[in-house]
């Protein structure tokens, strides 16, 4: 059995199983899938789950990252808007 990690999502602790991206944590959390809002309010998911369509983007401890393409780190701090 994978061992559970957390992390802080828009200032929220989750506990995921390791070994996941955050675009699969993020599904395994139930909050829709998405990762991030348009301008327009709309919800962003990722489409491709290679890093080309770039609807995935998140912010991981202050860095602007690709959540398909980022594993799950322990108490890692990730923003979706």
């Amino acid at each position: 059995m994978p061992e559970k990690l957390t992390l802080i999502i828009d200032d929220s602790p989750v506990s995921v199983p390791e070994g996941l991206t955050l675009a699969a944590a993020f599904f395994h959390m139930q909050v829709g899938g998405h990762t991030r809002c348009s301008v327009r309010g709309e919800a962003r998911a990722p489409l491709c789950g290679m890093g080309i369509c770039q609807e995935c983007r998140v912010s991981v401890n202050g860095v602007r990252r690709l959540a398909c393409q980022t594993l799950c780190r322990d108490r890692m701090a990730v923003r979706r808007s």
